[in-house]
């Protein structure tokens, strides 16, 4: 397995903020990955929660990758036809998104979020 990272909205969140709910172990996985990602589908989740009230950004999220530096991953056909094709287990488009891409791009996802288990991508739980 390559050790390459995509991080699934909040833990990129918790990250930048260095929140206790990321565990020691995603921490150091995250410090120590040859490479990290983040998706354009979480800045696009994120926009849509700031715009609904839900979540407040100091700046950019990209600045915020950026600033990180980790890699941006963009949304291509690809991974969208991957998204369209997965079951109906979980029906956030976003994150329909990140496991399309983490399947096609070969990259463990790290997240909390138990839904996307069924789905057989490598993840590292948070």
């Amino acid at each position: 397995m390559r050790d390459e990272l995509l991080l699934d909205t909040h833990v990129f969140l918790w990250w930048r903020v260095d929140d206790r709910r990321l565990g020691r172990v995603a921490r150091e996985a995250v410090a120590s990955a040859e490479v990290v990602w983040v998706s354009a589908a979480s800045a696009w989740e994120a926009a849509v929660k700031a715009a609904l009230g839900r979540l407040r950004l100091p700046r950019s999220f990209e600045a915020e990758v950026v600033d990180s530096g980790f890699e941006k991953l963009a949304i291509t056909m690809a991974h969208a036809e991957a998204a369209g094709a997965l079951p109906p287990l979980h029906r956030d488009p976003f994150d329909r998104m990140l496991i399309a891409q983490a399947r096609l791009e070969g990259l463990t996802l790290v997240t909390h979020d138990r839904s996307f288990e069924p789905y057989g991508v490598p993840v590292l739980w948070v």
